[in-house]
């Protein structure tokens, strides 16, 4: 392991994790991703890296701000945190 690690400094890499990993610490993301792939990527041609980009940039505000969730009361990600940061005062 430590040749690993000493391989890794000399290129310039960072270990993403310290520890041990769990399987739950990347859910989150992989249930984004999985969901973005269904919803702004499958059947879909990007014919450059830019187009691809603004793609995810303009999923990622989407998602944030106008796709609304059953698990959030029907509200965004963003109406859900500042209706419950409301609640909270």
């Amino acid at each position: 392991m430590r040749k690993y690690v000493k391989k890794l400094k000399e290129n310039g890499i960072f270990q993403s994790m310290s520890r041990k990993g769990n399987c739950l610490d990347n859910s989150p993301m992989e249930n984004f991703f999985g969901i973005m792939k269904q919803e702004m990527y499958y059947g879909k041609v990007y014919r450059s890296f830019e187009e691809l980009k603004q793609a995810v940039n303009d999923y990622i505000f989407y998602y944030n701000n106008e796709r609304i969730k059953a698990k959030l009361a029907g509200m965004s990600p963003v109406e859900y945190r500042l209706h419950t940061s409301q609640l909270a005062v």
